[in-house]
């Protein structure tokens, strides 16, 4: 089996030969053939027009011609396209775009197709809801193209773009998505996905244009030493698998000639922060701004990531456990030593089928004298009852729905149930103020999951958002943020304040010793 590790071969486009752009633009086609309509801005439109790459994704900055992109590539690059906005009353710009390219003639409305006198095709469609998917299954389109790549789910994403196919012989396929960088915490699996080339703190990063590949191994993103097919054995399947390529290329202003010497960059400059810094400069290194209602600030974990070392200050004290059974969701076990936590560990649902394959993962984690706390609402039940008979009473069953007697901080707020509660006292472990130094391991998706999550104020205190709410708008489940909280919920009493220690009920305050 190939061995996967960062990779040392690198290929930049400034390498690419421009008779791959010139067979693209087609110079053969007759006069009135639409493909002539359309030709890139020299330098990164240019570029991404030539791009080798299986995933490009081209933008940054506002006003970088990523729209014009999208639709010139549709134009003279492929046979059969389609161009996703998120909701269908942002496609107004791209249509009435087309119209000034392709003319009157052509465009069916009610379809969002455009069919031109060379046989292509161009279609427009939308996925407001996450479900709205499934409306495009088995749709095969040899461009994909997400126009404002952060406002969609990484989970529509990947769906859409597993039917990027073409039965046409020696058409390319390809998928290009653009945008800026992401605004809220639900957009920020851009960075991930693209993390070599937007990550400043990626180990191994990579120039614009410079070919990365990739697989889909075990549920996990990896990346891979090159193209090159290469067998994988996992839970005793062996298959054969295909990298494909990505590659970012940064677009700015000053490179779109359609937009230089107008009041744009005026525009810009009136902008907010972190707005400002993120559409003018197109720094994805900029945070974006929090929800007025997110439980938990980004300069909390921010802080907290400062505060992690690689090596556990002490001895561990409890494990969070978020029990996963199929689908898409993981199953997640947060080991902690004091205020110190470890990475958090996750296994593909379909891994642990059953509460003893939970509790054997659980026995491998854990170490010394802590407790686990096991989530027993569902499918953690069973991982529950199979652990108990091995560690006792430090198995805990913890079950969210519960009503809680406890209070915050002040005194003055109640909960609306035991996972407010959890929630809310873990903001309050990491608030930088009067908290408990927390130590958290920088993890992109743990932040996301974290920051996802929002509260209101309801008649019995301070109320969660609905976790299949949060998974709707992330895409996925918030499993690693759960099991941390888990992990921090009801630990021995010399791990919390005064105030947390009176919120355990009695029966709950013998675990403490």
């Amino acid at each position: 089996m190939t061995q996967l590790r960062s990779p040392r071969s690198r290929k930049t486009l400034e390498s690419l030969a421009f008779e791959t752009l010139a067979q693209a633009l087609d110079p053969k086609a007759p006069e009135n053939d639409p493909s002539n309509v359309w030709q890139p801005h020299p330098g990164p439109q240019e570029l991404a027009l030539a791009c080798e790459a299986d995933e490009l994704y081209y933008g940054g900055q506002a006003g970088g011609g990523k729209t014009d992109l999208l639709l010139g590539a549709a134009i003279t690059c492929h046979w059969k396209s389609v161009i996703f906005r998120r909701e269908y009353k942002q496609l107004t710009g791209i249509v009435e775009r087309s119209r000034e390219l392709l003319g009157p003639r052509g465009y069916n409305a009610n379809d969002c197709l455009w069919r031109l006198p060379s046989g292509r095709r161009i279609e427009f469609g939308a996925c407001e809801h996450p479900n709205d998917v499934q409306k495009w299954q088995g749709r095969d389109h040899d461009l994909k193209g997400f126009d404002e790549i952060c406002h969609f789910l990484e989970s529509q994403y990947l769906f859409l773009s597993g039917w990027n196919r073409s039965t046409r012989r020696g058409q390319r396929c390809r998928t290009i998505a653009t945008g800026n960088p992401p605004t809220t915490a639900e957009g920020e699996w851009v960075i991930r996905r693209w993390a070599p080339w937007l990550d400043k703190k990626h180990p191994h990063p990579a120039k614009p244009g410079e070919l990365r590949w990739f697989v889909r191994k075990d549920g996990e993103d990896v990346e891979v030493d090159g193209p090159e097919p290469f067998e994988h054995t996992s839970n005793g399947r062996t298959e054969t698998l295909h990298p494909r390529s990505r590659t970012f290329i940064p677009a700015a202003l000053s490179d779109n000639p359609s937009l230089v010497g107008t009041d744009y960059e005026a525009v810009l400059d009136a902008m907010p922060e972190p707005l400002r810094t993120q559409l003018k400069h197109g720094d994805f290194g900029v945070h974006h701004e929090d929800d007025p209602y997110q439980v938990i600030p980004s300069r909390w974990l921010e802080l907290a990531h400062a505060r992690w070392t690689a090596d556990a200050p002490g001895a561990m004290t409890a494990i969070g456990v978020d029990v996963a059974r199929g689908g898409g969701d993981k199953t997640t076990i947060a080991p902690r030593h004091g205020a110190w936590f470890a990475p958090v560990l996750a296994y593909p649902g379909k891994t642990t089928p059953d509460g003893p394959s939970v509790a054997t993962l659980v026995m491998q984690a854990i170490a010394g004298k802590a407790i686990v706390n096991v989530d027993v609402i569902g499918i953690g039940a069973s991982a529950y009852d199979h652990l108990k008979p091995h560690i006792g009473a430090r198995a805990v069953p913890i079950n969210f729905s519960e009503r809680s007697e406890a209070r915050d901080k002040s005194g003055k707020l109640g909960f609306a149930n035991r996972r407010a509660e959890a929630y809310w006292k873990f903001r309050e472990m990491l608030d930088p103020l009067t908290g408990q130094s927390i130590a958290l391991q920088p993890d992109d998706e743990l932040d996301a999951d974290l920051c996802a999550v929002r509260w209101t104020l309801q008649l019995r205190g301070i109320q969660m958002e609905a976790k299949d709410d949060i998974a709707e708008r992330l895409g996925r489940s918030p499993d690693k943020g759960d099991a941390c909280v888990l992990a921090s919920f009801l630990q021995p009493t010399k791990l919390f304040s005064p105030t947390v220690s009176k919120s355990l009920t009695p029966a709950r305050a013998k675990l403490r010793t």
